[in-house]
């Protein structure tokens, strides 16, 4: 059994400690918006944060989340207005939409930490999310974006 705290609600899920907090979220708790990307700790698709941390859930054990706050892509805001979520929109950053999730979820963690990041600083902390159709320069200017107006 493993508990924590998901976007902000209390959940235990009776899981093996070893299972990846991605299959945890997917599989169990029905939480689709953390993606599958590589399974390796690669591409950054499934980061999510606990206790504000960037991780990536396809490498991190169920355990490590034990008595942490989880949150999600789902838990960022219950209603799309997290001002990165809003800036997505606005720079229209999406292609296949795939990675966004991910993308999000490091952005957020780089504004929670540095409300404005200089533009070096936004590409150096995103270094390792990848988007496949290269959509990097809208996400850096979706992160400008929000950065401004959050």
């Amino acid at each position: 059994m493993v508990a924590f705290v998901l976007n902000g609600k209390p959940v235990s899920v009776a899981v093996a400690g070893d299972t990846p907090l991605l299959w945890l979220l997917r599989e169990h708790l029905q939480l689709t918006g953390t993606k599958y990307g590589c399974g390796a700790g690669l591409c950054g698709a499934c980061t999510v944060h606990v206790n504000g941390e960037a991780v990536r859930a396809c490498m991190t054990e169920a355990s490590f989340a034990e008595g942490a706050e989880v949150v999600t892509i789902e838990g960022l805001s219950p209603d799309a207005s997290h001002p990165l979520q809003k800036a997505w929109i606005a720079e229209q950053v999406p292609q296949c939409g795939y990675c966004q999730s991910g993308q999000i979820m490091k952005a957020a963690e780089l504004l929670a930490q540095n409300p404005r990041p200089s533009r070096a600083e936004i590409v150096a902390h995103m270094d390792g999310n990848i988007c496949r159709c290269g959509t990097y320069n809208r996400i850096i200017a979706a992160i400008q974006r929000a950065s401004m107006e959050g």
